[in-house]
């Protein structure tokens, strides 16, 4: 794959964090181009050893394996986090990697599937339970920053305190994300007991219609132990990537970059770039099903693991990571996800559905660039500390 091209981008990265530290814009970029052929890897032989296993556990297994990317972010930026300053930036990426999928991922799954053929069809166990699932999910995530906007008007000012309404806030966060979690294991014992055979025969209907299908069987497959090296090793750079790049986001957000752009537009990208290389290539060869997967997959592990996650092992370091995101954000969101479900509806896709939902995509991207960074609203942090 082209991504291949990109190694040489990894040993530089390393070089230069620690050869030239006051490089703040450089050691940023090279890492941010450095972990897409590490993700790459790590997708690639996620996909290798997905093969090994039962077909919904082997998509499942390589889409948890792409969101390791992910939760190493979170876990790094949670750590580096001092008085709240890159609690924003999480919030953001949460969002963001959810918007990414959606529209992005999705958007390119359909307009190249759609350009090699008149339509697409899909089948609607996995459309309906995807898309049902991000609408609990986005409402769910909804809650408390409408809950917080609702009461930090100054008409309200009066009934509740600014440091009670904080409080209440994150223990609402806190106690959604328990609720989350427990929605993200009904989600796995729908997919991997109760439901699926349904499943299985999608997913094996979907490769028999792979037109690489003779190409790929005719490929040396690698090994359990190569699959296990390949992993190991990819992660081992795409952590290292992870550290180096969020300790320089500081340094590029005072560049003039926003907070709000670095975690919805920035980060999602590369974070979840073999993802998407996999889902795009999947529609491509005709297996829209498995794209839908890699696409509406890694949505509602962001949203029903990934995030509660984050907020749980923040509680856990007394740190205030709750799901009080900016409105404007998780407007943009729900929006994206009923748009994204009434094009799911009537189980087929072309070109045109995908080209739109990129474009929405685009002026998202526009827009947030100009989107100021707002201290005190529903997706900042308050700067309160509570107990």
């Amino acid at each position: 794959m082209l991504v291949n091209i990109l190694w040489p981008f990894v040993p530089a990265a390393i070089a230069i964090h620690f050869a030239r530290k006051d490089l703040h814009i450089w050691i940023f970029a090279l890492n941010y181009v450095a972990m897409v052929p590490s993700a790459n890897l790590l997708g690639f032989a996620g996909g290798e050893l997905a093969k090994k296993l039962p077909k919904v556990l082997g998509v499942l297994l390589e889409t948890t394996l792409s969101s390791v990317v992910e939760i190493v972010l979170f876990m790094v930026l949670l750590h580096n986090d001092t008085g709240g300053n890159l609690i924003p930036v999480i919030q953001a990426a949460i969002l963001g990697s959810i918007l990414a999928n959606l529209l992005l991922c999705l958007g390119l799954c359909f307009f190249f599937g759609g350009i090699r053929r008149h339509e697409q069809s899909f089948h609607e166990a996995v459309s309906e339970v995807g898309s049902g699932l991000l609408l609990v999910a986005g409402f769910g995530l909804l809650i408390p920053s409408a809950f917080y906007a609702a009461l930090s008007s100054s008409s309200t000012k009066a009934i509740i305190t600014q440091e009670d309404l904080d409080h209440s806030t994150l223990v609402i966060s806190r106690s959604t994300s328990v609720i989350l979690l427990v929605a993200f294991i009904m989600f796995l014992f729908y997919n991997l007991h109760s439901h699926h055979s349904i499943f299985d025969e999608v997913l094996e209907n979907d490769e028999q219609r792979d037109e690489d299908r003779e190409e790929e069987l005719q490929r040396t497959k690698l090994t359990l132990t190569e699959c296990l090296v390949a992993i190991a090793f990819s992660l081992t750079f795409v952590c290292m990537s992870a550290v180096f790049l969020v300790e320089e986001i500081e340094y590029i957000v005072e560049t003039g970059v926003s907070d709000n752009f670095m975690g919805l537009i920035l980060v999602p990208l590369v974070e979840k770039a073999a993802e998407h290389l996999t889902a795009i290539d999947e529609a491509w060869d005709n297996q829209i099903n498995f794209a839908l997967f890699h696409c509406l997959g890694p949505s509602i592990q962001t949203a029903l693991l990934n995030a509660p996650l984050a907020v749980i092992v923040g509680w856990c370091l007394d740190k205030d990571m709750g799901l009080n995101f900016e409105i404007f954000m998780i407007v943009l969101v729900v929006l994206s996800i009923l748009v994204v479900g009434n094009f799911l509806r009537d189980g087929k896709s072309n070109y045109l559905e995908g080209g739109l939902c990129v474009l929405v995509y685009v002026i998202i991207a526009v827009t947030t660039w100009y989107y100021p960074k707002v201290e005190g609203e529903s997706g900042g942090h308050s700067g309160h500390h509570t107990e």
